[in-house]
């Protein structure tokens, strides 16, 4: 599986894009800001690339649960660990990860119905890895 998000442009601390699974879109993305300097810890967006992603245990959302959970990560991330996709509505949550949602908010600094989209695009990373199958992401900026 190939997932593939085009973010468009860095405003008001937040980055909004499209992801698309196997070239057709599915949903659209919320990022910290993307920074050409220094990284700023659970403010900077991860760096464009290709990452390899599987299904690991949360500590941190199994945690605040109080039962395991599961969610996609993104593996060998330069300068970042514990990348993961998730539910979330502002660049607040994402701490560096890629939240989903259906629509993105007017101004770029949030998307809405990302419990939607999450339960939506979960279930295929999910069935692709169950069928041993590599699931892949590529990341790029505008």
């Amino acid at each position: 599986m190939e997932i593939l998000v085009r973010r468009g442009p860095s405003a008001q601390g937040a980055t909004i894009g499209q992801l698309y699974v196997n070239g057709e879109h599915e949903c659209y993305t919320l990022e910290d800001e993307v920074r050409e300097g220094p990284k700023v810890p659970g403010e900077t967006a991860i760096p464009e690339g290709r990452y390899r992603v599987t299904i690991t245990r949360s500590n941190r959302f199994s945690k605040a649960a109080g039962h395991d959970v599961f969610t996609p990560e993104l593996q060998d991330v330069p300068g970042f660990s514990g990348i993961r996709i998730h539910k979330g509505n502002w660049a607040k949550d994402t701490e560096g990860c890629i939240l989903v949602g259906v629509l993105p908010a007017p101004d770029g600094t949030a998307v809405w119905s990302s419990k939607t989209a999450y339960e939506r695009l979960f279930p295929k990373i999910d069935r692709a890895l169950e069928s041993h199958e590599e699931v892949w992401i590529t990341i790029r900026s505008a």
